[in-house]
């Protein structure tokens, strides 16, 4: 991994990115890991990724404060991939926290309008900043992207669009709007592939995982919530986004190997990976 990070490489031979900047961190456990998840990228890919920020000591505070510390960094890293959807590539990138996505998700959809969020979380994060009832920034992550909320780097993303995967630790807000319909829900069980697929119905998709959706202990993640997925149940679902024209992939909230490692997490991702790099 190129030690020197550059958030504006002139060089886009690949289109693996990894984020080790600030993004609301609770600790510091992710932006160490995420150098082992980006090596583990590297290998099954075959590219060298482009390194955006460099990591800072977590200083816990509200959201406000965090967003203000992070947003030039997250900035950089919204150019980065608007460079690599500009270059006609599919952006598939390592980053540390899912608040990252209030810099990727808007690039994104304002590339590929058409393109349905799946994203893979034990939480809803879609609190705005009225309801939230921990402060935390993350959970804000993508209410920001469908503009429930101004996070100042965009929004874009209808809620036609935004599909939870796995979610199953949901404030009493998120479990409104999900109620009403705003977004739609996968919960965790049987069949999950089959069910994300009659939901999606072969419609371009933009991947999200944060780590936390997997069954507890399989990975390191900041939070633990019971009941979540396997690799078998991330590998069928790869199969189904492979199938739906996907435009690109982030995962979020690795902070180390559990009973499985991050090879394991990148292989049962093989068959969108494939599809991705053509």
């Amino acid at each position: 991994m190129n030690p020197h990070p550059s958030p504006l490489a002139s060089s886009l031979a690949s289109s693996l990115t990894v984020y080790r900047g600030p993004a609301g961190d609770h600790n510091d456990r992710a932006t160490s890991a995420v150098t082992l998840l980006g090596e583990a990228f590297t290998r099954r890919l075959s590219v060298s990724p482009v390194v955006v920020g460099t990591p800072e000591p977590a200083r816990p505070s509200g959201w406000d404060q965090e967003l203000r510390r992070a947003l030039p960094t997250l900035r950089h890293m919204a150019e980065r991939i608007d460079q690599v959807m500009t270059a006609g590539q599919a952006p598939i990138s390592v980053i540390t926290r899912c608040a990252v996505a209030l810099a990727t998700q808007p690039v994104v959809l304002r590339h590929r309008p058409d393109a349905v969020v799946v994203w893979f979380d034990a939480h809803g994060d879609i609190n705005v900043p009225a309801d939230t009832t921990t402060g935390y920034l993350g959970g804000l992550a993508l209410a920001g992207p469908l503009g429930w909320w101004d996070s100042g780097l965009g929004a874009g993303l209808p809620e036609r669009q935004a599909v939870l995967v796995g979610a199953r630790d949901l404030d009493p807000a998120e479990i409104e709007h999900v109620t009403a319909g705003r977004v739609a829900l996968v919960p965790p069980g049987p069949a999950l592939d089959e069910r994300l697929a009659d939901v999606l119905r072969g419609r371009p998709a933009y991947l999200h995982i944060d780590c936390d959706v997997m069954e507890p202990g399989l990975f390191a993640t900041d939070y633990t919530v019971p009941a979540g997925i396997g690799l078998e149940d991330l590998h069928a679902c790869a199969k189904v986004l492979a199938a739906s024209a996907p435009v690109g992939a982030e995962i979020a909230e690795f902070e180390g190997d559990g009973s499985a490692t991050a090879d394991d997490l990148v292989a049962a991702l093989e068959p969108l990976l494939a599809e991705l790099r053509g």
